[in-house]
């Protein structure tokens, strides 16, 4: 739990990767992920080529997102079970992104959901 000690601003100055690393770290610990929801539904970004979802590791992160346009967004908090058993496949099949740990002058590193997925799990349940 040694990255708990980072600050919010030691994380938000962090690379895309960096960022990544975070919050794989932090969803191996912590069995949660976080997004945004309004009364619509999940916030969506879209990039020039994708449609995200962005994923946060921490509520503290997840509304620092909850401005301007957001501003009416709540942080919702995903176990990682529910992320692993309907969300992957979900997001899959609606051929949806993540942006990982976006801030606000970087949306991060976009990848499909199985990338965070095969990362945060155990070795094990990664034989093909």
């Amino acid at each position: 739990m040694s990255n708990k000690s980072k600050s919010v601003s030691e994380l938000l100055n962090l690379t895309p990767e960096g960022r990544y690393d975070y919050m794989v770290e932090q969803i191996k610990s912590e069995k949660i992920i976080w997004t945004l929801q309004d009364q619509d539904g999940c916030v969506m970004l879209t990039t020039e080529d994708e449609d995200c979802i962005p994923m946060w590791p921490t509520e503290e992160t997840a509304t620092l997102w909850a401005v301007d346009e957001w501003k009416d967004c709540e942080a919702l908090a995903i176990p990682l079970d529910e992320f692993q058993e309907r969300w992957v496949s979900g997001m899959e099949d609606d051929d949806l992104f993540i942006a990982v740990f976006p801030v606000q002058e970087d949306l991060g590193v976009v990848v499909p959901p199985y990338e965070v997925n095969e990362r945060v799990s155990p070795k094990i349940q990664q034989k093909h």
